[in-house]
C-alpha cells in the first residue's frame, strides 16, 4: 500500500495561543483514519489544515 496523507511536525498557532504543536501521522492508501481527543485538542484544526 502507498501512503496517501503524510503529515511531519505540523505547528498551528493564534497569536500565542498554540492550537497544534508538532503532530506527525499517515494514512495509507484503504485505511480508515479517525481523530480522538477531548475539546480543544486541535483536532478540527488539524483536518482544516
Amino acid at each position: 500500500m502507498r501512503e496517501v496523507i503524510k503529515v511531519e511536525n505540523l505547528v498551528k498557532k493564534y497569536g500565542d495561543l498554540t492550537a497544534v504543536n508538532g503532530i506527525s501521522f499517515s494514512v495509507m492508501e484503504g485505511e480508515i483514519f479517525g481523530f480522538l481527543g477531548p475539546n480543544g485538542a486541535g483536532k478540527t484544526t488539524t483536518i482544516s489544515i
